[in-house]
């Protein structure tokens, strides 16, 4: 019985639609690794990592259940999450006991601060563009 054929993963192979538009060029924007200017970051372009790394931003750390209750999610979904960013070095993760129990604390790492002020640039940014062609 034959195999079926291996997958891309998503998005692999992608064709973009063409250079980028002279009016978005230069926006400030991380894109994937070696990615175009005008692109956001794509690892916290995700809601929930856009989330975790949100609310880290307004204060000095969160725990897990924490984090988990304030973005109603699941512990599976935020952890799965919370991992890339950590990978990434957006986040700082601290595990602990408290009372014979675990307990996991968040930080916001430097860089992950350094990508939030680059994402909500590039975002204020978009919106500007849209508003000025929404005023012609």
């Amino acid at each position: 019985m034959a195999s079926a054929p291996q997958r891309a993963p998503r998005g692999a192979g992608r064709k973009r639609g063409g250079a980028v538009s002279p009016r978005l060029e230069g926006l400030p924007g991380r894109g994937a690794p070696g990615g175009e200017p005008g692109e956001p970051d794509i690892l916290l372009h995700h809601r929930m990592r856009l989330g975790i790394v949100s609310a880290l931003a307004g204060t000095d750390a969160l725990t897990f259940v924490a984090l988990r209750e304030l973005l109603d999610t699941t512990d599976g979904n935020l952890s799965v999450h919370a991992r890339r960013l950590e990978d990434a070095g957006y986040i700082a993760c601290a595990k602990s006991f408290a009372e014979r129990r675990p307990r996991t604390e968040y930080r916001l790492a430097p860089e992950g601060r350094r990508a939030l002020e680059r994402y909500l640039a590039h975002m204020e940014a978009l919106i500007a563009v849209a508003r000025h062609s929404l005023r012609r």
